[in-house]
């Protein structure tokens, strides 16, 4: 088993994601990442999943220390059952991604671009299918702070299995992070791969 041990204090995201992605792909078995910031944990156990490893975390120092592990070999039900997967057609909704970055629906009045643009949030559930994620940058990320109209909608989006990734690097910027209402803190390296995954990427902008 390959050890490896990676001190990511002090780097902003996704630095400390990219690095754990490196490790992992030049075949480190047993990855330790030591991280200062609840951002930085969230999005390391976040990947780790993702990666189909184990995910544990512990406290140390005042420092998270994210163990991801990947497994030594593959589940045998797992095995078993992949042949009979049915591909996931694009009418699922699976492929598609919505992108917010911005505060502001449209050219004009900021006003009425702001409240444009809380109703087609409000519509998102309406339609069918169903987005696998939404993305929220830049300006976007308004929307899902305190005082926006469109909490309760988005929680319900949740609910109904939609992913809902924030930019960290944005919510710092805006002062936000600590009014976050819904949705996961995110960086540029999952978004970027959301997007790039993607079947189909929409934005009202």
């Amino acid at each position: 088993m390959t050890d490896i041990k990676l001190d990511c204090r002090g780097l902003a995201c996704p630095q400390p994601v990219i690095r754990a992605k490196n490790a992992l792909d030049q075949g480190a078995d047993n990855l330790v990442v030591r991280v200062d910031n609840e951002a930085a944990r969230d999005n390391l156990s976040r990947f780790g999943r993702s990666r189909n490893c184990a995910v544990e975390v512990r406290v140390d120092n005042g420092c998270f220390l994210v163990n991801i592990l990947a497994a030594a070999a593959p589940d045998e039900e797992i095995l078993k059952y992949s042949e009979y997967d049915c591909p996931v057609s694009f009418g699922s909704g699976n492929g598609i991604v919505q992108v917010i970055s911005s505060d502001s629906m449209g050219r004009g009045s900021d006003e009425l671009g702001w409240a444009l643009l809380q109703s087609y949030i409000k519509t998102i559930h309406e339609i069918t299918p169903l987005p696998r994620k939404i993305l929220f940058y830049n300006g976007g990320v308004k929307l899902v702070a305190a005082g926006s109209g469109v909490i309760e909608d988005l929680r319900k989006l949740q609910k109904q299995g939609v992913t809902i990734l924030v930019c960290g690097t944005c919510l710092d910027f805006y002062e936000l992070k600590s009014v976050l209402e819904v949705g996961h803190i995110s960086n540029m390296y999952e978004i970027m791969s959301s997007m790039s995954e993607a079947e189909k990427v929409v934005s009202p902008f």
